[in-house]
């Protein structure tokens, strides 16, 4: 808990707007703010990102996703520290799996349900998760939110405590205080100094680069056209084509999509300057479209949809069109999201990704701790033998290592 000579408290708040945007981004994104902060911006933490999923339903008790922020303060309400914290009732919308551990607890008599999840909803994006200010005592007060949460965890009826989607730092610190450690890898791009998209053709191998170009062909033909729309040129007549595009493609995968309309709609108004939205149209009717999120040097790749299938189309509108978004902006990367080998053709590379996991029954945290040590080794086993495809030119590749 808080060093008692601080004077600081912590405590539970179940709506992100008991804190001002003001306090909850000077912990979230300080990067404008202080010369020390910690990372670059990054909009899923940020105040106005987490107030849409909660005001528009998509993370609500309904939904399953019982909002518990965790915050730290000093007696007259300025926040040092929080936790974007979550009740949950099952593990939909997390990315990071662990139905295989809730199954095999409840055959043993357990309830896995519910637990603690301290994440960004439906977004398997990596980020900071444990936010405080940029200050001296900024590692005590990180330390002092891991506690917090593992006692609040402890002393309740939750049967775990998870944090996905880490900043390797924190991972380390989770570490260090007890929590089960588990990787896996998404596929991001990463801007070698392009000067544009032929720039980034030209340094991959012959074979590749001949592919892409032959995919972004079809991908135009039958007469589509993309436009990427950012900041008011997003309207809501786009919101309202893009949410058809969602709930088809999402109907289709997995059944009921997460995110409701009015959360295109609240995002659009509070957060449109960091938003770019690839729009697929054909003879004038839009058929596709892929949102993304822009970071202070990243492009998050979130959702896809369409209402019309079309060679290649996908791969243009997610991959190439955030590729060339990322170079006119001079943006280090371009992060695609979760899963998907089939990015590593379009050039993007293995990264690994992070969480941490803290489970209450012993029998339970003993078997995943077996299984955890055992995956730990074929992710990097299976990141390094993917990594051996990549499409660069070697000269190139060599580079990207580094």
């Amino acid at each position: 808990m808080p060093d008692p000579g601080e004077r600081l408290q912590v405590r539970i708040v179940e709506n992100i707007n008991e804190i001002s945007p003001a306090q909850w981004d000077a912990c979230a994104n300080p990067d404008g703010q202080h010369q020390d902060a910690p990372a670059p911006y990054n909009p899923f933490i940020s105040h106005a990102f987490l107030l849409a999923l909660e005001e528009s339903g998509s993370a609500a008790d309904k939904t399953g996703w019982a909002v518990r922020h965790l915050v730290l303060e000093t007696p007259d309400g300025t926040l040092m520290g929080a936790l974007p914290m979550y009740l949950k009732s099952h593990s939909y919308g997390e990315y990071v799996f662990d139905h295989a551990w809730a199954d095999a607890y409840h055959r043993v008599g357990g309830n896995y349900y519910p637990k603690l999840q301290v994440c960004v909803p439906f977004t398997p994006a990596p980020g900071r998760r444990i936010l405080v200010r940029p200050h001296a005592n900024a590692d005590r007060h990180r330390t002092a939110l891991v506690q917090a949460c593992t006692e609040i965890a402890e002393k309740s009826g939750v049967s775990s405590l998870h944090f996905t989607f880490l900043e390797k730092d924190e991972w380390e610190l989770l570490g260090v205080s007890g929590f089960l450690q588990r990787t896996h890898y998404q596929f991001h791009w990463q801007n070698q100094g392009y000067r544009n998209f032929d720039d980034f053709l030209n340094s991959l191998n012959s074979r590749k680069r001949k592919q892409i170009r032959k995919e972004r062909r079809e991908a135009h033909a039958n007469g589509i056209e993309i436009e990427m729309l950012t900041g008011s040129a997003i309207k809501e007549a786009h919101w309202d084509a893009f949410y058809r595009f969602y709930l088809n493609t999402g109907r289709n995968k997995w059944g009921q999509p997460y995110l409701t309309r009015a959360f295109f709609s609240l995002i659009g108004a509070s957060m449109a300057d960091k938003i770019a939205l690839a729009l697929c149209s054909r003879a004038g009717r839009p058929i596709a479209g892929a949102i993304n999120f822009i970071g202070a040097d990243t492009l998050f790749g979130r959702n896809w949809g369409c209402i019309e299938e079309h060679p290649f189309l996908h791969f243009e509108a997610c991959y190439y069109q955030a590729i060339e978004f990322a170079i006119a902006r001079g943006l280090a990367r371009v992060e695609a999201g979760a899963q998907g080998a089939h990015k590593l053709a379009r050039g993007y590379l293995p990264s690994l990704t992070y969480s941490a996991h803290w489970i209450k029954d012993q029998r339970l945290r003993d078997a995943v701790r077996h299984f955890l040590a055992q995956e730990r080794m074929h992710v990097i086993e299976d990141s390094h033998q993917l990594a051996e495809h990549s499409p660069f030119r070697k000269g190139t590749q060599e580079e990207l290592e580094e």
